[in-house]
């Protein structure tokens, strides 16, 4: 393999910024009009529910009885009963499938916390679809198993800024894209470019003894 001169590359470099920002301006640029124009902003609402016993004083016995039902009661959280309940309630025109691929349930480790985070276009209906689903949910487990173990820890709020899009993040991001696909293009440009730039090129490369250089003259008129 060829070795690279490495101030030679520094010089065609420097001879092909235009070439660089050229390029780094494109993306930029295209970057900008995707995350302003096209990308749409997704907001979460997020609710937390939490398991409690029912008597009066808490042994360990009730704690691991709650932390089996954790796995249990996520799973039911996303089961089509209850998400055409909320769809219903709420008046959705999201299928099951649609509204199950933006409800996320989690258990938050070693605890009786199950956290139901909703991701939709609109902050409001984020909001209200994981507080229906909470509501739901409990109304289905008091009949279902005639528990009432589980209540409300947080709310979900209407949030105010989309959890998808940070307009600084994203512009720096496009910058370094730019610069780093500008500087490969022209690499690839200089690796490939087998033309022999200067009298000391030929010196080096083949061995030879320039004895003289006829100048490029431009023609006029």
């Amino acid at each position: 393999m060829e070795e690279i001169n490495l101030k030679e590359l520094g010089t065609y470099f420097l001879s092909h910024i235009t070439i660089i920002l050229g390029v780094m301006a494109v993306i930029f640029i295209v970057g900008c009009i995707y995350s302003v124009v096209i990308k749409k902003p997704m907001y979460h609402g997020t609710t937390s529910i939490v398991l409690v016993s029912q008597n009066t004083e808490i042994t360990n016995s009730d704690i691991q009885v709650n932390r089996n039902l954790v796995e249990t009661y996520t799973q039911i959280i996303k089961s089509r009963k209850i998400l055409s309940e909320v769809i219903s309630g709420l008046g959705l025109s999201y299928s099951e499938e649609t509204l199950a691929s933006r409800v996320s349930v989690s258990a938050i480790t070693d605890t009786d916390i199950i956290k139901i985070s909703v991701s939709d276009r609109s902050n409001q209906l984020a909001a209200q679809i994981a507080n229906k689903i909470a509501e739901v949910f409990m109304a289905d487990i008091k009949t279902r198993y005639n528990l009432q173990n589980v209540s409300v820890l947080d709310e979900a709020i209407v949030e105010s800024s989309p959890y998808n899009v940070n307009i600084i993040k994203e512009i720096v991001l496009y910058l370094m894209i730019g610069i780093i696909v500008g500087c490969v293009i022209v690499f690839i440009m200089y690796y490939f470019d087998t033309s022999i730039k200067s009298s000391t090129e030929i010196e080096e490369k083949f061995g030879l003894v320039v004895l003289g250089n006829v100048p490029y003259v431009e023609k006029r008129g």
